[in-house]
């Protein structure tokens, strides 16, 4: 949008901060350089559009935005004469994209010293040369330190993930270990058992009966249905009192193993009707080792198939064999992380999933996403942990026009209002020295905001903390997306 020309007063123009040191031949230069434009209410220029002029304003109100999905989100709101925006970047030529890092419009008529991209860099170039190196040197020192802190910050997270993921891969590694070494011993036994059968011991028919039996026994162990601790006591009880009512030895060791396999009394009834009272304590023998069995590869099975959940998890949760952008399921995110995390999450603190699964899969760096969902759910439950370690982490989704919320809550004690402004600041941290880095929170925010054109912010109370992930549903291409690296606020 074009502003209508005025004349430029090197007087005026010497007023204001940024060029009250230069000599009237360099003011005088501006103003045959550059202009005087009066901008009425509405935009000066818009986010993503090439950066073709440097803007100072000389007196109204000036508001800067940036774009989130389909909204425009102020960031900043000021009437100090002499504040800046626009090209600032210019002096940098070639080395950066040349756009507007943000949207510009002004709700007053305002007017502003205007001076052209290239003249602003020439002049940069040729009154300063050494600040345009050092700002030059600080722009790209900057860019690589926060390259270099945030790989640093990634490496301590993997760190972390990969103690707690060591530990969960262990628990059911060790206990198919275990079901395996004793699997080994039963199948041992079964096999002597096999040897008794085969010397003639058993009747034929008591024989097929008995087989019969094992099988139905067999089948009833898939289905157990889950009791409650007094439910599987008090039939642990009556099972031991009908096995030692029938002679039938260590009847109290056999029992705990029917009862989680499903079996009552009216079944061992039925096993005591089909086989003579002399073969019925070698039958509860033969069948405990069936059950056993059962049990143990039951819980092989179920070993082995956590430890590929949890590798399936972690695979999804680094997404190496995906592409860095593409549409994904954030959900599956979500879940990804916060298994990877359940070590550290630990049993008291009660996590709740508040999903939409109604929402589309929307376009993201899945791998970048997940990095953010680790930080956030590392904060709550740091804590929760200072308030006693019990308490709620609540994870939500939701559809806010066309945008994606997706929410993390959690009743630790709050983030104190004298602190909640800088808690997003590089460095800036409220754990104890050691615990913390204080990048999480700016990393996060970095990968929101400037990757994917979103917004995070935080609401606390003691005993609420919310914060909130917005994501466009629909977003430019990877190519597209740019980092910006000015601050956003006119300075």
């Amino acid at each position: 949008m074009s502003g209508t020309p005025m004349p430029c007063s090197p007087g005026e123009i010497s007023s204001l901060f940024l060029f009250e040191k230069l000599s009237p031949e360099q003011l005088g230069r501006l103003c045959s350089e550059g202009r005087v434009e009066r901008f009425q209410p509405g935009p000066v220029y818009t986010e993503g559009d090439p950066a073709t002029c440097f803007y100072v304003m000389l007196e109204g109100t000036v508001v800067l935005s940036r774009r989130v999905g389909g909204d425009d989100v102020e960031v900043s709101r000021t009437s100090q004469r002499g504040v800046y925006a626009g090209a600032m970047q210019a002096y940098l030529g070639d080395q950066v994209p040349q756009v507007y890092n943000n949207s510009m419009r002004v709700t007053e008529p305002t007017r502003f010293f205007v001076l052209p991209a290239q003249s602003f860099s020439d002049i940069m170039r040729e009154w300063f040369p050494m600040a345009a190196h050092l700002l030059e040197g600080l722009f790209f020192g900057s860019k690589n330190t926060q390259r270099a802190v945030g790989q640093r910050e990634r490496l301590l997270a993997l760190g972390s993930l990969s103690a707690g993921l060591t530990h969960e891969l262990n628990n059911p590694a060790a206990a198919a270990v275990r079901a395996t070494a004793t699997l080994r011993e039963r199948v041992a036994k079964m096999r002597h058992k096999l040897a008794v059968i085969a010397s003639g011991a058993y009747d034929p028919e008591a024989l097929t009966r008995l087989i019969e039996i094992q099988e139905r026994t067999a089948e009833l162990v898939a289905k157990a249905p889950a009791l409650s601790p007094l439910e599987a006591s008090d039939r642990e009880d009556a099972l031991t009192d009908w096995l030692d009512d029938h002679d039938v030895q260590e009847g109290w060791r056999i029992a705990p193993t029917f009862v989680q396999a499903g079996l009552d009394v009216d079944w061992l009834e039925q096993i005591a009707d089909a086989v003579d009272e002399d073969v019925l304590p070698s039958a509860m023998g033969w069948l405990n080792y069936t059950v056993e069995t059962e049990l143990l590869m039951d819980e092989i099975d179920d070993s082995t198939n956590r430890i590929s959940h949890l590798v399936d998890a972690a695979k999804q949760y680094s997404q190496l064999d995906r592409a860095p952008y593409r549409v994904v399921d954030v959900h599956e995110l979500l879940d990804s992380t916060l298994l990877m995390l359940s070590g550290k999450i630990g049993q008291r603190i009660e996590v709740v999933k508040d999903y939409d699964r109604t929402l589309p899969q929307i376009p993201a760096y899945p791998a970048e996403l997940n990095q953010v969902w680790t930080n956030l759910v590392d904060n709550a439950v740091f804590a929760v942990n200072s308030t006693g370690g019990e308490g709620t982490l609540t994870v939500r989704t939701a559809r806010e026009g066309d945008l994606l919320l997706v929410e993390f809550r959690d009743t630790g004690p709050g983030i104190p209002a004298d602190v909640r402004g800088r808690i997003f600041d590089p460095f800036f941290t409220t754990k104890p020295v050691g615990e913390g880095t204080g990048l999480g929170l700016d990393i996060s925010w970095r990968i929101v905001v400037n990757k994917h054109h979103g917004s995070l912010q935080v609401e606390s109370a003691p005993g609420d903390t919310r914060f909130q992930v917005l994501l466009p549903l629909t977003a430019p291409g990877p190519d597209s997306v740019q980092e910006p690296d000015t601050a956003e606020e006119p300075v």
